[in-house]
């Protein structure tokens, strides 16, 4: 349960550096580097929530499953 809430704050934490970075782009219109450094937050917790998901499926914390589930 704790690594499905991680996964879930991850997320929310990628939105948020999402959106911070479109607020800087709009506000500092290209002067200053908050956007630079705010999508390359962005990307580096991405990665981490990839890594994050391999790690959970090759422990076995996570199970993949389909839309209809297999008799």
């Amino acid at each position: 349960m704790i690594f499905k809430l991680l996964i879930v704050v991850l997320l929310l934490a990628i939105l948020a550096s999402l959106a911070s970075g479109l607020v800087f782009l709009i506000r500092d219109k290209g002067q200053s580097e908050r956007t630079v450094k705010s999508l390359t937050f962005r990307i580096a917790l991405s990665i981490a929530l990839f890594l994050l998901l391999l790690i959970g499926y090759a422990t076995g914390l996570i199970q993949p499953h389909g839309i209809t589930p297999v008799p």
